[in-house]
């Protein structure tokens, strides 16, 4: 399995940030501009995705990975989407050196058996016609047209850095990292040791419920609802958010 592509700028304790679907390490830039005086930046190609577009990997390997590009050092994790069930999968394996994650728009599992096959099927029917229609800026179009992005602008969305994904690495991340793919672990999150905040937008209630449920199960947890944003809250609330979690690094 090959290592991942990163990008690190800035000074200071390590921040490794990763993505959500689609995006990939570009995509922090507009919201990590006034974290990276304080903290050194990694951030990361997962899988599927940018520079990291032919590797193929799980989320169980794709926190291995992560323990590998950290190397026992000391770290906080930042996780959007994707990137947030790379961060909770990263935390239960108890990474050594990780000392916080800060999930955004993240989730436990879908905890049903049932619902979470039919969602595995989806994204596996989703990959298929990726792969078909080989075509990315036309999936992204449909993708990014999803009611979970309704308050996300066009100049918000970022799509010049989600072009540079490929059809078959987008179709590799949903088969292996896809939500459907999550085991669920609803009854692990209090053996989390280390913090971990949650943070969602004040316009997705789906997430809003399940991280509200999430943070009564975490020994170490917080929660934060982040006004005037959905689910790409750092896209569309960059300064509230870098506040946000400028404050809860610095607990």
């Amino acid at each position: 399995m090959s290592s991942l592509h990163v990008t690190s700028y800035g000074s200071g304790p390590l921040l490794v940030a990763c993505h959500g679907f689609t995006q990939t390490a570009s995509s922090w830039r507009t919201l990590t501009a006034g974290l990276q005086d304080s903290h050194t930046i990694v951030a990361l190609d997962l899988p599927g995705h940018g520079g990291s577009s032919s590797v193929e990997a799980n989320l169980d390997e794709t926190a291995s990975l992560i323990a590998e590009i950290t190397r026992g050092n000391t770290f906080c994790l930042l996780g959007y989407s994707l990137g947030a069930r790379v961060a909770l999968t990263t935390a239960l394996a108890g990474t050594r050196g990780l000392e916080r994650s800060i999930l955004i728009s993240g989730t436990a599992g879908i905890a049903d058996d049932a619902l979470r096959t039919e969602r595995r099927e989806r994204d596996n029917a989703l990959a298929d016609a990726i792969e078909k229609q080989n075509d990315v800026p036309a999936f992204l179009e449909q993708w990014l047209n999803q009611p979970m992005f309704a308050t996300l602008s066009p100049d918000q969305a970022g799509s010049a850095e989600r072009y540079e994904n490929t059809a078959r690495g987008l179709a590799s991340s949903l088969r292996l990292s896809g939500t459907g793919t999550q085991e669920p672990s609803w009854d692990r999150l209090s053996k989390i040791e280390t913090p971990v905040h949650l943070i969602s937008g004040a316009y997705d209630p789906r997430f809003v419920t399940t991280n509200t449920h999430m943070v009564r199960h975490l020994a170490r947890g917080s929660f934060h609802i982040v006004p005037g944003a959905g689910h790409a809250v750092h896209l569309e609330q960059p300064d509230y958010t870098r506040t946000l979690i400028s404050a809860l690094l610095a607990t």
